[in-house]
């Protein structure tokens, strides 16, 4: 004859089993908790208070620009270029540029790239790997008028 072997459920396994099931739990939230807070500063501004009395002053200055902002990432030549047009469409004048590129969720694989001007595009030299970035731009007009924009930017290989 034959042994079978029988596999028993007892209070033990199941109490074993529970606990184990809820550690996993736990301890994918208590990762994910950690990865959300040391990944991501959360703050656009210090003070919201402070920076919505001057908000739109600046937008009104900004509008009365009438400046258009295109941005063109090219993956092969690792080359981000910022096309600045008046509403002319002309080319406009910037006196100070200032962007920072980085992605979405975390502030780890922020960049600030030099931009050179040619031929009435700012260029810099920038390897964006594959996904989706946002990008901070930060002008300033001859007359010290600051243009502002946010831009998300999707980069495909």
């Amino acid at each position: 004859m034959a042994e079978t072997s029988e596999f028993r459920i007892t209070g033990r396994k199941v109490l074993g089993f529970t606990v184990a099931a809820f550690s996993v739990i736990i301890g994918v939230n208590i990762l994910m908790a950690y990865k959300a807070i040391t990944t991501f500063p959360g703050l656009e501004v210090s003070n919201s208070y402070v920076a919505s009395q001057t908000f739109d002053v600046e937008r009104s200055a900004q509008l009365a620009l009438g400046w258009t902002l295109t941005p063109e990432y090219d993956a092969t030549a690792k080359e981000l270029r910022l096309a600045f047009t008046d509403k002319a469409g002309y080319p406009a004048e910037v006196s100070s540029l200032s962007v920072l590129v980085g992605r979405t969720t975390e502030a780890r694989q922020d960049v600030r790239p030099d931009f050179v001007r040619e031929s009435g595009v700012f260029v810099a030299q920038v390897e964006l790997p594959m996904g989706k970035w946002m990008m901070q731009v930060e002008a300033v007009a001859p007359d010290g008028t600051a243009f502002r924009q946010r831009i998300n930017l999707t980069v495909r290989n």
